[in-house]
């Protein structure tokens, strides 16, 4: 797998990063062992640094896993502010439901069940932040629905935009061709779009940043 950045520098944050909540650190050994997809710390620290600064009222994640992001979202919004993550995974929204509990943010974290793209069409609010990580498959149009219930001025957050480092790979292997194709062409459309101002960070796995215009 090719190297995002070197990992000696990698293991240099790891050792500077401050002592976790436990059960930020039990969530990320579960996802480890289970095998279950969920930010990079690297890239949820700079997620939790835009909503500290950003200071979103309504914020929208657009897949919740076992809750690990939306657990660090919260935790950093405003009072008075909340968060709806969808999730159609029902084991996934089953782990998320017991850790969200667990964490006492059950009063500002709204799980909606459901396929994103059929709910989000469905959705009566606008909101100031989104964040993207679901199927890769579907982030075009979970993207572009996003643009749909996103305030002027509002951020979109999007996470694997460098895919493993395969996005600048010249030689892919063949189980990743697909989705790598996928995700350099989202790109193309995320970096043209001329409804926000947009920008790719080397943080974690990739990091895109939109500001609706």
């Amino acid at each position: 797998m090719p190297n995002i950045i070197h990992a000696e520098q990698i293991e240099y944050l790891r050792n500077l990063r401050l002592p976790e909540d436990p059960l930020i650190l039990e969530m990320e050994d579960f996802a480890a062992a289970n095998k279950v997809p969920i930010l990079d710390w690297k890239s949820s620290e700079f997620l939790e640094q835009m909503i500290s600064t950003k200071k979103p009222k309504d914020v929208l994640e657009i897949g919740a896993a076992i809750g690990y992001s939306s657990i660090r979202i919260a935790r950093r919004l405003r009072k008075n502010a909340s968060l709806d993550t969808i999730e159609k995974s029902k084991p996934n929204i089953k782990l998320a439901k017991g850790f969200i509990k667990r964490a006492k943010l059950g009063s500002v974290i709204n799980i909606i069940e459901g396929d994103a793209l059929k709910v989000m069409p469905r959705l009566d609010k606008v909101y100031d932040f989104i964040f993207l990580d679901a199927d890769k498959q579907d982030y075009e149009k979970l993207f572009l629905l996003s643009l749909m219930i996103l305030k002027k001025g509002g951020v979109i957050f999007v996470d694997n935009l460098l895919w493993k480092g395969y996005a600048a790979a010249k030689s892919v292997p063949t189980e990743y061709q697909n989705s790598t194709r996928i995700i350099r062409g989202f790109n193309t459309t995320f970096l043209n779009s001329t409804a926000i101002t947009s920008a790719i960070m080397p943080i974690g796995d990739g990091i895109g940043i939109g500001i609706k215009i």
